[in-house]
């Protein structure tokens, strides 16, 4: 850790997914940094920006919610199964801080929904005949844009 992180786990509190799971304070890694870009006169002094890292695989949650977040196509999970989130939009550390653990809560509570599976349906032979009667009559408003040929030239 670089001197100018500090730990800021001080004023975390379970933080809760849904009605059955929650994360305890110890399981999630918050540290401040300074963020990048325009900032004024403050930029270079303070920071505000807050990196939150959280290990899956070493967390309390149950095991097929770890494999459903571990098979996640996300950038923000690493190899090693650590999520790694940085806020830096707000100006205040607290507001960044609260940012970070709302897209992790949001991030887990996408992985433990499931979506419905979707049944292949066949298209009706009435939609078909209508499908192939809109397509002639395009093809034949086309057919009377065009430039009429040379038959009186």
């Amino acid at each position: 850790m670089k001197s100018t992180e500090k730990r800021c786990t001080d004023h975390l509190t379970m933080l809760k997914i849904n009605h059955r799971l929650t994360i305890p304070d110890s399981e999630i890694e918050i540290s401040a940094i300074r963020a990048r870009g325009a900032g004024g006169q403050n930029v270079n002094k303070v920071s505000s920006a807050v990196h939150l890292r959280f290990n899956v695989a070493a967390s309390s949650l149950p095991e097929h919610y770890k494999r459903r977040l571990l098979a996640l196509p996300d950038r923000r999970l690493s190899k090693r199964g650590v999520i790694v989130i940085k806020a830096q939009q707000h100006r205040s550390r607290d507001k960044n801080r609260e940012e970070a653990l709302l897209r992790l809560q949001q991030l887990i509570s996408s992985a433990l929904t499931y979506r419905k599976q979707r049944v292949a349906t066949k298209p009706s032979r009435r939609s078909q005949q209508k499908r192939i009667e809109s397509k002639i009559r395009h093809g034949r408003t086309k057919l009377l844009r065009r430039k009429i040929s040379g038959r009186w030239e």
